[in-house]
């Protein structure tokens, strides 16, 4: 696995692969554990090359103390990642992302502006700005997202259809640890006592009930808990356990036209 922290080196890394090979994209923050690796193990099993990005975001943070408080491990995820066989790695510092003077941002601002978008105001246009620098930068033929993230995957793709984006998402399913938490970044900020009480939240996600899940939560503090009309639909929500806040989100069945 070779890593590159420029855009000159990325580009240069890629120019060998612009005919005829598949090249996958997973664009990351670190702190990888099995969640990433099931999407490095589905991009391996696709693609030609495959390249992650691993860059914490700064433009999707809200919260100056969130951003400082995101775990980091370079040394780690670049052992898990060449484990995983990933061809490149993308470690760019902030400011080959934002160089000085930088200015243009990409707003998708019905769908970001729900849900995930109303707490965290301007975690879309972020997200969504990175994703399509790395979209430029390694010109894809398809991307991997977690289902973990529906809200992010549904802004991307209504980013990459009204922008003719020419690549396609792949989404790959939830992964949970044997208690059911879904795995993230930020479980590894839980006291033992913090990650008993997040249980409550892939159990009441279980119902499958808006009404029963918001009862099941009871106690901690919600931010939302919706079923939200994607494609597929989804029952949602957000809770915060001590200063942690957690994201999930469980699959309902469409119903039969």
């Amino acid at each position: 696995m070779r890593i590159v922290r420029t855009r000159s080196e990325l580009r240069a890394a890629l120019g060998p692969y612009r005919s005829g090979a598949t090249v996958g994209l997973v664009p990351t923050m670190g702190a990888y554990h099995a969640g990433h690796l099931a999407l490095f193990h589905a991009a391996r099993a696709e693609c030609d090359v495959v390249v992650a990005s691993l860059f914490v975001n700064p433009a999707q943070f809200a919260e100056s103390a969130d951003l400082s408080g995101y775990p980091r491990d370079e040394e780690r995820d670049v052992r898990l990642a060449e484990g995983a066989g990933l061809d490149l790695l993308f470690v760019p510092p902030e400011e080959e992302i934002y160089p000085a003077g930088f200015e243009t941002w990409v707003d998708v601002t019905e769908l970001g502006a729900q849900l995930e978008g109303e707490h965290r105001p301007g975690h879309f246009r972020g997200v969504a700005t990175v994703c399509l620098k790395l979209f430029n930068l390694v010109q894809p033929r398809l991307a991997y997202f977690g289902q973990k993230d529906a809200q992010q995957v549904a802004v991307l793709r209504r980013m990459i259809r009204d922008l003719d984006l020419e690549l396609s998402l792949r989404v790959v399913p939830t992964v949970r640890d044997a208690d059911g938490l879904a795995l993230s970044s930020r479980n590894a900020l839980l006291s033992p006592a913090e990650r008993e009480r997040a249980l409550a939240l892939p159990r009441a996600l279980a119902t499958r009930d808006p009404d029963a899940a918001r009862a099941a939560l009871d106690g901690l503090d919600v931010d939302y808990v919706e079923v939200v009309e994607l494609d597929p639909p989804v029952l949602a929500a957000a809770v915060r356990v001590g200063s942690t806040r957690l994201i999930d989100n469980v699959v309902l069945k469409e119903e039969p036209r």
